[in-house]
């Protein structure tokens, strides 16, 4: 595959460039089998619909079409479980969860990865994080009766923040 430059103009980042290597879609780590793409999460309704809002020229613009999505503010009715499950860019910030890359944090690195760019220690790191998700997922099916989206909705949420479909749990 012909290697893709990507540059980015967005509130966050000006003339930033990445290389995609991957044909979007394709060849992902075997350990990182997310349930759902990006565009399926942005549909669905994610991180209060704030996200993203700026990055449409990055992304295929199909991403959006049916994308539930707020540029004035972060609105958790427009999450699919219709509660806040975010924690402000501040606090994953001073976790150290932001690589200077991705200064979105994850589901930037997701959508980005998606697409086809590739940085093996950085997506070793993120895939890691993305499995220790499990942990929730675990609580959910302990907790809930399967198909019971009412039962920890806000840990559904997260779950679903991460492109783990909770809906079927």
């Amino acid at each position: 595959m012909k290697k893709r430059v990507v540059v980015v103009k967005d509130k966050m980042q000006k003339n930033f460039r990445y290389i995609c290597t991957e044909p979007p879609g394709k060849n992902f780590d075997p350990e990182f089998k997310p349930q759902l793409t990006p565009k399926q999460m942005l549909q669905l309704g994610v991180f209060g619909g704030k996200y993203m809002t700026d990055c449409k020229k990055e992304f295929p613009a199909e991403w959006f079409k049916k994308a539930k999505l707020c540029p004035e503010k972060h609105d958790p009715k427009l999450n699919h479980f219709g509660v806040n499950a975010s924690q402000p860019l501040s606090v994953w910030r001073n976790k150290g969860w932001i690589y200077k890359d991705d200064p979105r944090g994850w589901f930037q690195w997701y959508c980005r990865y998606y697409m086809g760019r590739r940085l093996p220690e950085y997506d070793k790191w993120q895939i890691k994080r993305w499995i220790a998700i499990r942990r929730h997922i675990a609580q959910i099916i302990k907790n809930c009766e399967k198909g019971d989206p009412s039962c920890r909705p806000k840990q559904r949420q997260a779950v679903l923040h991460w492109a783990y479909d909770s809906r079927k749990l």
